[in-house]
């Protein structure tokens, strides 16, 4: 047994059936006192208006109100026709809180009176007594008269609960609540942290021809290649035969960044700044390990970032790379391969990414991939998590608890004129 009655559920249609009493009402508001000035909710003030609020509004008969849209409205200060669809904050909020509960009763054990539940799903909260110490209205000071109250509250707490349940049950059959987005429930182990996401990207060495070899071709080319504008925007048209010393050849740190990969970063900027998730983009050798251990993390790119590779080394669908050929690998099935296609003038013509999520990778955190064995690949894979009309359908097969699983998606993707099309699901696993 758990030792609890319930899940009790108050709501205005439950009141009637079940009111709750004088007692109740005094040991939930203690355990909401308890749980807002513990050091799990302390430092969060988001959290702890969101929680107090909806537990304040069950309390007062008002639990029909808690829709996504009135909360936005009344507790976030949201314009009341703003997008729910874009604007995630009470689904973000939300799922912060339900964090925090489990760590909170986590540390605090089975030491509560009373225990306060934010179901998935829901905005209404849920109350689960202690079974030994249900509060009543009037204290009995003989002590077998107190024990045989205690039995029938019991067994009557017992029968409400199954009452209650019955009532919910028939109530979500009649009006269902619309299920959340599959973009939502995919992103949803991410959003539910409280750290930061990082958009990592990676930075290859870049080379450029030096001054001094652009003012050696400007001797015989006058006006030519003098502004730096003209350096940065045309490309030296050395005859293919004429040598140059390594030395005329020189770093160029301040550049590198793939446009597939600047394209995903800056689609999932966008997408984390309309929920009001923060996100940090770190480019190159601006993240470690250590970073990638102490937030959830995106990793774009694949043989140009070494870490996609380490993560997903050991997985089904890997980057794998042979004499220069480069292609994806099904360890499952050493048969299937999958590598890009080029064109009659040796352009890419079809790419293929895989989209990588780990709810525990070795980090220790949520860590997701996205990446191509080229730049449309990886642009193709980053189009796929950030719309909702690519992952709704892709996981309309899914498991039914996918949401709780890791998952690889394999997409494909046609170039034509250098810019990759809408992604195409091409293989998933789930585990």
């Amino acid at each position: 047994m758990d030792g609890t009655v319930g899940p009790l559920e108050f709501s205005s249609r439950h009141k009637e059936a079940a009111p709750i009493t004088k007692a109740q009402r005094a040991a939930i508001v203690r355990e909401l006192e308890s749980i807002l000035t513990s050091k799990v909710f302390r430092a969060s003030k988001r959290s702890k208006q969101f929680l107090s609020y909806v537990v304040n509004q069950t309390l007062d008969g008002h639990a029909d109100l808690l829709k996504e849209r009135s909360i936005g409205v009344e507790l976030f200060h949201r314009a009341p026709s703003y997008s729910t669809g874009d604007d995630g904050v009470v689904r973000v909020q939300a799922g912060e809180v339900r964090r925090r509960l489990e760590q909170f009763y986590h540390e605090q054990g089975g030491s509560s009176l009373v225990r306060i539940e934010l179901p998935v799903g829901s905005y209404t909260p849920q109350i689960r007594w202690n079974r030994d110490a249900t509060p009543m209205d009037h204290e009995t000071p003989h002590p077998a008269k107190n024990h045989r109250k205690l039995r029938l509250a019991t067994v009557t707490a017992l029968g409400l609960g199954v009452v209650l349940v019955l009532v919910v049950i028939s109530a979500r059959v009649h009006s269902a609540k619309p299920s959340r987005s599959a973009l939502d429930q995919f992103w949803s182990p991410v959003f539910a942290t409280s750290q930061p996401v990082l958009i990592c990207v990676a930075k290859p060495i870049v080379y450029r021809p030096s001054l001094n070899l652009y003012r050696t071709y400007s001797k015989t080319h006058p006006n030519e290649f003098h502004a730096e504008v003209d350096r940065y925007d045309r490309a030296l048209p050395l005859d293919p035969k004429e040598m140059v010393a390594w030395g005329d050849i020189v770093e160029f740190p301040g550049f590198g960044v793939a446009m597939g990969d600047a394209y995903v970063a800056a689609q999932l900027s966008a997408l984390f700044a309309r929920i009001n998730k923060p996100s940090q983009v770190r480019i190159g050798s601006h993240y470690s390990f250590a970073d990638l251990r102490n937030s959830p993390a995106v990793l774009v790119g694949a043989f140009n970032n070494r870490w996609t590779l380490q993560m997903t080394s050991n997985l089904r669908f890997v980057f794998a790379e042979e004499e220069g050929r480069l292609w994806i690998a099904d360890r499952t099935s050493p048969g299937n391969a999958w590598s890009w296609r080029l064109g009659p003038h040796g352009e890419v013509v079809e790419d293929y990414g895989v989209v990588t999520r780990l709810l525990d990778s070795k980090t220790g955190q949520v860590l997701i991939a996205v990446a191509g064995i080229g730049q449309d690949g990886t642009q193709a894979a980053g189009e796929f998590i950030s719309g909702p009309d690519y992952l709704r359908e892709c996981l309309r097969t899914a498991p039914p608890d996918w949401q709780k699983k890791n998952l690889q998606v394999l997409v494909h993707t046609s170039v034509t004129e250098s810019v990759a099309g809408p992604p195409g699901v091409v293989a998933t696993y789930f585990w």
